[in-house]
């Protein structure tokens, strides 16, 4: 098989070997895109300078942003026939491969997919004719693999799901509590699709304190996703990763409240939580999360049943022998199945068996 020249597209823009640094001081996990990018010596695009022009504002209403469309230009006047693009995302990865598609002697593309059934990624699907632009599809979920074979017809080899989560186990691990506890702790965090109206309905008459870490600098939060007013027993703010890892170590309970959704919103979370050794509570959904409710490792409530979740917290509070062993079979999966270096050495492996090796095509991840 032929050496390749692997290069990631970025999005969102970040610095990631300031991560990288810090992630070896201890003060964050590591970022799974650095790490690939080491082990495939691959170049790195980020949608930063490069110049907007009118046609990218067009073309963005459909998917993406301009910056993304401008990026896709510059590439596809590099990128050539012996070259590899793993795009980390739908909304940089649709725009390159329309345009560097569009090459006779087009580079090999790869697209990450997080949530493409909804109508703007549906259309861009189709518009732009991306199941022969795109080499493969990479998904960590199976709905997503099952709507790409289904929406789009594709064949087994198109589309690559990832049976692992890039979960840093260097970082996420169990600890004592810092905090001086009068009453238990009912950690949380998130925007996406995260449901704390009906959490904080659930707590407000509880014993405990809630803890949410509600920031992101990537996803939008929903106004219904918060209640009205917040009770007084519960708190939203933004908490660093140092905090976070804390945040988890502190509390009782782990509870994600979701709405209902297509995607399996709220894994990173939780597998970060099980990798704390947590137990959890968590809204059913199809695939991963379904499985872990049936195997009794998580526990599983009904969408907005603010009834239900009371009861399943307070289950798990009153049990402590229930919420060790759930606990403990949680900490287990992390570290036999769902974890960054298992999920680096899947991914690595897919990419050079398929595209064609590198320089240095023998790795190992630690």
């Amino acid at each position: 098989m032929s050496m390749m020249k692997y290069h990631i597209a970025l999005c969102p823009s970040c610095d990631l070997e300031a991560i990288a640094r810090a992630a070896q001081a201890g003060k964050n996990p590591r970022h799974t895109t650095w790490d690939l990018s080491q082990l495939l010596g691959a170049s790195i695009h980020q949608p930063v300078d490069e110049p907007v022009l009118p046609i990218d504002k067009i073309r963005a209403r459909i998917i993406g942003h301009p910056k993304h469309w401008s990026l896709a230009r510059q590439l596809s006047l590099q990128l050539q026939k012996d070259d590899v693009i793993y795009c980390t995302g739908e909304h940089i990865g649709f725009p390159i491969a329309a345009l560097c598609s569009a090459k006779r002697k087009r580079p090999k593309i790869i697209v990450f997919v997080h949530n493409i059934n909804r109508l703007r990624a549906c259309l861009a699907l189709k518009l732009f004719d991306l199941a022969n632009r795109i080499d493969l599809f990479v998904t960590t979920t199976p709905a997503q693999a099952e709507f790409l074979q289904h929406y789009l017809h594709l064949g087994e080899n198109q589309i690559y799901q990832v049976s692992s989560l890039p979960i840093d186990l260097s970082f996420f691990t169990p600890g004592p509590s810092l905090l001086n506890k009068s009453r238990p702790v009912i950690g949380s965090g998130g925007l996406e699709k995260r449901d704390y109206r009906t959490l904080a309905n659930a707590t407000q008459d509880l014993n405990v304190d809630v803890k949410v870490c509600a920031f992101s600098p990537s996803t939008t939060a929903l106004k219904r996703s918060f209640p009205k007013v917040t009770p007084n027993n519960m708190s939203f703010r933004f908490y660093d990763w140092c905090e976070l890892l804390q945040l988890y170590r502190d509390s009782d309970v782990i509870v994600l409240s979701l709405f209902e959704n297509n995607y399996q919103a709220g894994l990173t979370t939780l597998f970060e939580a099980m990798a704390c050794r947590r137990p959890v509570v968590v809204t059913h959904s199809p695939g991963i999360i379904a499985d872990l409710i049936d195997s009794g490792i998580v526990t599983g409530v009904n969408p907005c049943d603010p009834i239900g979740l009371k009861q399943a917290i307070q289950s798990l509070l009153n049990n402590s022998q229930k919420a060790e062993i759930q606990a403990h079979r949680g900490y287990e999966l992390v570290h036999n199945q769902y974890n960054h270096s298992k999920y680096m050495q899947a991914l690595v492996t897919k990419l050079i068996s398929t595209f064609g090796s590198i320089n240095n095509s023998s790795f190992s991840i630690l």
